[in-house]
């Protein structure tokens, strides 16, 4: 089913986007259009093209919609060019909430993490006052709002991942602007009726960015490898997109929580020692581990969508051969190591 090695970009983009039969059938039992908002990031552009190829596998001719201020460079024409209708909109701007495109289904992707520090009273904008600005507008609409397992705060890592029923603990102002979304989406829900799930993911990875890719990398170029924080989640881009679109079935008011992750806790030791016998290098390593980690419990959404189609193993050799042919990446770093919460 999955190719031995992902040759290069067009071919990761497919498998990033190639929706699966649960996708094709519960898109296909949903009414109206599909709306991305905050379309242009990491995610967004194989998400809202994964949309587009399971209604048309579906035989639908509903539109699907991506919505961003689309700063990067050809990411609006390649959805375009993929039949995802495009809107290029700053959402800070208040006047453009209204002439948002009417949509039975939003996927909310809008939020920011990097530049936190230093910026802390844009991050509690875009990820706090949006959220009720949006979520007002949307208040007849199924949504699916991403979130981040950050809002759990560490934990230790014998306890293993937290589940969706655990309390949230922040640990700094990007956590805490976090939770601040998900509480401003939850009080339109219980009030307007919004039908809402929030969606707690840690951390999607694929070829040009993530944790597997900072830790390959790190290994090839005789980088140290930090320790410190000892364990993480991890899931194929894909699936977490796979993921998403069919929890719009899933959304309910009140709001539904649901934490979106690989079934396994990923060693950071283990997993730089891996990369190392498959790229060739022995790793150095730096810190000292800890007990406690940012880890969620997975087992929820697999229970309603299965476990991720393509397994840690073969992410790994793809991730290997990929950083061993000097394959492109995005140089956004997840800062998985940072424990202060200060991004």
């Amino acid at each position: 089913m999955w190719p031995e090695r992902i040759v290069d970009l067009p071919a990761l983009e497919e498998l990033l986007s190639r929706p699966s039969p649960g996708v094709v059938d519960d898109l296909a039992a949903l009414d109206g259009d599909i709306l991305v908002l905050g379309a242009a990031g990491k995610m967004g552009p194989t998400l809202a093209r994964m949309a587009r190829r399971a209604l048309d596998a579906a035989g639908s001719d509903r539109r699907v919609m991506a919505v961003s201020r689309f700063s990067e460079p050809g990411v609006r024409e390649s959805l375009e060019a993929a039949g995802v209708q495009t809107d290029t909109v700053d959402l800070l701007d208040d006047d453009v909430i209204d002439a948002l495109p009417d949509a039975a289904n939003v996927v909310y992707m809008v939020g920011r993490k990097f530049g936190t520090a230093g910026q802390e009273h844009l991050t509690w904008a875009t990820n706090g006052y949006l959220a009720g600005r949006l979520g007002r507008r949307y208040r007849d609409s199924r949504m699916v709002a991403f979130s981040t397992g950050n809002v759990y705060g560490l934990r230790e890592v014998v306890r293993g991942g937290a589940s969706e029923r655990d309390a949230t603990q922040p640990v700094g102002e990007y956590a805490a602007s976090c939770l601040a979304r998900e509480r401003l989406l939850e009080d339109v829900s219980r009030r307007l009726g919004l039908r809402l799930l929030l969606y707690r993911l840690n951390y999607a990875v694929e070829l040009r960015y993530g944790v597997l890719v900072e830790i390959a990398t790190a290994v090839r170029d005789g980088t140290p490898v930090d320790v410190s924080t000892a364990a993480v989640n991890v899931v194929w881009q894909g699936d977490a997109n796979a993921y998403a679109l069919r929890a719009l079935r899933w959304c309910e008011s009140p709001p539904r929580v649901l934490n979106a992750t690989g079934p396994e806790t990923v060693s950071i030791h283990s997993m730089a020692t891996e990369f190392g016998r498959l790229l060739g290098v022995e790793p150095i390593f730096c810190g000292e581990e800890q007990a406690s980690a940012l880890l969620s419990d997975g087992s929820q959404a697999h229970r309603m969508f299965g476990y991720p189609s393509v397994a840690l193993a073969q992410v790994v050799a793809w991730t290997a051969d990929w950083v061993a042919r000097g394959g492109v990446t995005l140089d956004k770093p997840t800062k998985f190591q940072v424990r202060t919460g200060r991004y």
